[in-house]
């Protein structure tokens, strides 16, 4: 396993800001591994994401703060960094639709997501059985319109108790209330069956097939107090014919929506996620 950390950074653009990254880093003898930037032009803004190996690294993880905070405030830099040592809790959010969920799974046991999964919350009891396969606390909690905040409070104990970094919606088919987005901003992922901002809302594929559409699409995007708003993470699309059905436009979407939220929670949990006016930047 890697032992490596990663610096992500928005600012202000200027020059000097590359050189004085790497310069800092270099004095602590780093061997960068990755790094990858971004000017935002009409934004004025400046991203960028490095990665180096820990072996050498002179300068204490915790007195990495301190050192950088000089160039931090010189540059007017938010910034955070992340250890790959350091593997984030997720819990999956699920209904009755498993394809997401199954995808999350199986990507997980190979180890293609660096996190741990620590529980699995559903609104019906369908999808126990994969939990129990992969040895995954499975919690069903019945979510109506009369109990919806009891339900919550008990959601937001488990979250609690096994200090969940990420939540992840595959095919969660609730509504989150304002305060659940409140209580986990940017920490929330969620699969939408369409291609954002077409058809958000309730199904989007029926409402595609009446439309004719030759593309359908699949948009994983961070979850906000606005439904099928929040800013986009990755999206795909597939093309289709007068002769597919409803039916056939659902089928042909699972494909695309496990494929698009593995590919979100990837680069989540990567660190390769910089948000920013209402949208991301996705670093290599």
């Amino acid at each position: 396993m890697k032992n490596t950390a990663t610096l992500l950074i928005s600012c202000p653009d200027r020059k000097g800001l590359v050189a004085a990254i790497a310069n800092f880093l270099y004095t602590y003898n780093a061997n960068i591994l990755h790094a990858d930037q971004h000017q935002d032009a009409a934004e004025s803004l400046f991203l960028m994401r490095v990665e180096w190996d820990l072996a050498d690294f002179t300068l204490s993880i915790d007195a990495f703060a301190g050192a950088f905070q000089p160039i931090a405030e010189r540059f007017g830099m938010q910034w955070r960094l992340a250890l790959s040592a350091n593997r984030p809790k997720m819990a999956i959010f699920v209904s009755k639709y498993d394809h997401c969920l199954v995808d999350l799974l199986y990507r997980h046991q190979s180890g293609e997501l660096a996190c741990d999964i620590s529980l699995i919350v559903s609104n019906h009891d369908d999808t126990r059985r994969l939990a129990d396969f992969y040895g995954i606390p499975f919690h069903c909690i019945d979510v109506t319109k009369d109990n919806k905040v009891a339900a919550e409070a008990q959601q937001f104990a488990l979250l609690e108790q096994h200090g969940i970094d990420l939540i992840v919606l595959a095919r969660y088919m609730q509504v989150l209330s304002p305060e659940f987005v409140k209580r986990y901003p940017q920490q929330v992922i969620n699969i939408h069956h369409s291609f954002l901002p077409a058809f958000d809302g309730a199904k989007p594929y029926h409402r595609a097939f009446e439309r004719g559409v030759k593309l359908i699409g699949a948009t994983s995007h961070y979850v906000t107090e606005i439904l099928d708003d929040g800013p986009i993470i990755e999206q795909d699309v597939i093309r289709i014919s007068h002769r597919d059905s409803v039916e056939d436009l659902i089928q042909k979407g699972r494909d695309l929506e496990k494929v698009v939220l593995s590919r979100a929670v990837r680069w989540h949990v990567e660190n390769r996620i910089l948000e920013y006016a209402k949208k991301t930047v996705i670093f290599d």
